[in-house]
């Protein structure tokens, strides 16, 4: 028997012979440390593993640092898990919830029945400090389920026992940090001396942490202000707390014991609460003399549903909406400029056709009648199917599309004149205290599915294009978010149950040997954690139908 393996590196195209059985942390200096960036991770044959992982066979290997996601996703979990083995240190009777991202960092909160005061959590941070300076290893254990869920119990953290054990598997991993024992959906850094940069800060009634950029990880990402958005998410947290659903553990008891439909009819309850609501203020703002309704966010926010629910609450108010869709003044996909990498940007402000969509707005503001072109996404060209459009006396003209909060697109129409609307799956229900749900992930879930359905893409090429279309929000959307007048959650407590059904099949076509099978298996073991619930017991007018089909409206 070959006492050595043949290691495939993909970071700079090397076989190398290594001993059988070694770590992918030995190997990565045998190939010959290809990196700038120190490691976070690895795939293997496609397949994130943590670099403490033991190769018996040939593989493929590309080393990942933090200057891709999956490597930001591993160190801020290592970062997590050492957050809150220092406030268990610190603060032996205190709970943590990280709850959600925001201004570019976490938001936390620790519950310990007193305020939390500065020179706390300047504790905190010194504790954590002194975590990363020891370097102590992450250590990984695998136990049966009933196990790991008593060992949570016997230490006061109901929410990953309730987790673990309504996932039905049999056997569950976790990590050891000097005694102190959390549960991460996915893996950690070999030990706690790879956090090379942080900072705690006081943030609202908690904390924030924050991490470095990831396109410069010398640095520290700066604190961009986000009140709105923070709102938006303490409103829905809130709401799950009145309902006693804190964690995907109590959203799975639920549905196990048959109260699903109950869940479901709070959620779009409290849904149609908002719409009406941002309806009234636009009302109001109607009689002082706002015309124009800008409706945007990023990719699969719902913001098609989210307009079309919108208008039917403005005729209640009197208000005749008349609606257009940025994504039919596209240009035609061979006009459409490239990104850096030379494929199609359709994320760019400029892949709409500006001098027509500002031509049709003059026309319509000056009384005229213009007919709508139809974008086909399947043939990539625009389409005319004789849909006239003309505002009336009591109007209101509904702009919707990823670009509609831009300065830019209504550049010549006065800021009294528009009422902006941000719309976005902000997902506050998280798979434990410390193991939030980013609201990418929910969104890039309704996008695979919905393109494969309804515009004939792959779960590998929606994959494939996932990056372009994160790095055109950062440019394209996320600048101006906070200059809406109202902000929309679109992200409902029960819904990733529901697209679980759906998107499984569709990510299990990815094959192995492609690359996005790392994302796609990543997205395959999270959807997992969650019991499922029928789409039969969604109603027609439901958000999620944009994404699953058999709803009342038309797309």
């Amino acid at each position: 028997m070959s006492e050595t393996i043949t290691i495939f590196c993909k970071n700079n195209n090397t076989y190398t012979e290594v001993p059988i059985g070694s770590s992918l942390l030995e190997i990565y200096t045998r190939v010959g440390s290809p990196l700038t960036h120190r490691p976070m991770n690895a795939q293997v044959n496609n397949k994130t593993e943590g670099l403490t992982f033991r190769c018996w066979h040939p593989k493929d290997v590309e080393f990942i640092d933090y200057t891709q996601s999956s490597g930001v996703r591993t160190y801020v979990r290592s970062l997590c898990h050492i957050f809150s083995k220092a406030v268990n240190d610190v603060l032996p009777n205190a709970t943590v919830n990280l709850e959600h991202p925001v201004s570019k960092g976490y938001y936390g909160v620790i519950h310990n029945g007193k305020t939390l005061e500065p020179a706390t959590i300047e504790k905190i941070k010194q504790r954590m400090q002194e975590i990363i300076d020891a370097d102590l290893p992450f250590i990984p254990q695998t136990v049966r389920t009933e196990e790991a869920t008593d060992l949570f119990r016997e230490r006061g953290m109901e929410d990953k026992a309730r987790l673990i054990e309504t996932t039905g598997m049999p056997y569950t991993s976790f990590y050891d940090l000097d005694g102190y024992i959390n549960f991460f959906y996915g893996c950690l850094t070999p030990s706690t001396g790879y956090i090379y940069l942080f900072d705690l800060l006081p943030y609202a009634d908690g904390i924030l942490l924050r991490i470095p950029k990831k396109n410069d990880p010398a640095v520290l990402e700066e604190v961009v202000p986000q009140e709105k958005m923070f709102e938006a998410y303490k409103e829905h947290l809130t709401l799950q707390r009145t309902v006693g659903i804190d964690n995907v553990g109590d959203l799975n008891y639920s549905i196990e014991s048959g109260l699903s439909k109950e869940v479901i009819m709070v959620s779009e309850a409290m849904q149609e609460k908002q719409v009406a609501g941002i309806a009234l203020k636009i009302a109001k703002r109607y009689k002082e003399g706002v015309r124009m309704v800008l409706i945007s966010g990023p990719s699969s926010s719902g913001k098609t549903t989210f307009s079309k629910r919108l208008a039917i609450q403005l005729i209640t108010n009197l208000i005749h909406p008349v609606s257009i869709s940025l994504d039919d003044y596209f240009l035609d996909r061979v006009d459409t400029p490239l990104d850096e990498d030379g494929e199609y940007d359709f994320e760019s402000l400029y892949a709409l056709d500006l001098p027509y969509f500002n031509s049709d707005l003059k026309k319509l503001l000056a009384g005229e009648e213009i007919e709508l072109p139809t974008f086909s996404f399947e043939t990539g060209c625009r389409q005319y199917k004789g849909k006239k459009l003309k505002l009336k006396e009591n109007s209101v003209l509904m702009i919707e599309g990823i670009h509609a909060l831009n300065p830019e697109l209504t550049a010549f129409i006065d800021k009294s004149y528009k009422y902006g609307v941000y719309v976005s799956a902000l997902t506050t229900i998280s798979l434990d205290n410390h193991n939030w749900i980013p609201t990418t992930d929910n969104r890039l879930l309704r996008r695979i599915i919905r393109d494969y359905r309804f515009r004939g893409y792959s779960a590998q090429e929606t994959i494939s294009r996932w990056p372009s279309v994160r790095r055109g929000e950062d440019k394209w959307i996320f600048p101006y978010q906070e200059n809406a007048d109202a902000m929309f959650n679109s992200a409902m407590l029960y819904e990733l149950a529901a697209l679980r059904k759906f998107a499984e099949p569709i990510l299990s076509e990815v094959r192995k040997c492609d690359k996005e099978n790392a994302e796609a298996y990543r997205l395959l073991r999270f959807l997992r954690y969650f019991n499922y619930i029928h789409e039969t017991d969604l109603p027609g007018t439901s958000l999620l139908r944009e994404f699953l089909g058999g709803g009342t409206f038309k797309y």
